[in-house]
């Protein structure tokens, strides 16, 4: 019998899955991410934006902190890898999954676990008490580095304002503005914040 090659978006048996390819784990780690914001010290709004900028670095947070930080040993120390092939190609790997996480969030929203409200002329979300059980259930060795990995990240970034946070955002990943715009969605393009 002779097999039809992989469509177009079907996944190739013969290559390995990573869990960013499952919605299942995405939607774990951002109910993680939103569960560790509430016990922070004047959070800013939690809208697309800053959440992609989180949970990006939470999930690659030796983009941020260096080998001769604290932060890089209590990281170490929960489970992170300075040297994951990971960091690679970071600026690609932002932008295109700073793209799937408008999908994810309108997923959880469906689901109950998060709420959307306007705050500061923005649509920040928030979990609902469902979500923040389902994130309290989530205690896979993964999760709890995450999560610790998650604190730290939000403390640090949460200080920048926006236009900070996109500049060292753009040097924490090398990007050529001419290369990929990372932080402007083509709805919002232009409009000064």
């Amino acid at each position: 019998m002779i097999e039809a090659p992989p469509q177009r978006g079907d996944h190739d048996e013969t290559l390995p899955l990573r869990p960013d390819d499952l919605l299942a784990f995405r939607l774990g780690r951002l109910l993680v991410l939103l569960d560790t914001v509430p016990g922070l010290p004047s959070p800013k709004p939690m809208d697309v934006e800053r959440i992609s900028f989180y949970d990006f670095f939470a999930d690659n947070p030796f983009l941020v902190f260096g080998r001769d930080t604290d932060q890089h040993q209590v990281l170490v120390l929960a489970g992170f890898d300075s040297r994951s092939l990971s960091y690679q190609s970071s600026a690609q790997r932002f932008s295109s999954r700073r793209e799937r996480l408008q999908h994810d969030l309108a997923t959880l929203l469906a689901y109950g676990l998060v709420s959307a409200e306007a705050e500061a002329r923005r649509v920040a979300y928030r979990l609902t008490a469902p979500g923040h059980e389902r994130a309290s259930a989530l205690r896979s060795l993964y999760a709890q580095a995450y999560r610790k990995s998650a604190e730290l990240i939000i403390r640090e970034l949460n200080r920048m304002s926006d236009r900070a946070l996109q500049q060292r955002t753009r040097e924490w990943l090398q990007a050529d503005e001419l290369l990929i715009d990372l932080f402007e969605p083509a709805a919002t393009a232009g409009v000064e914040r």
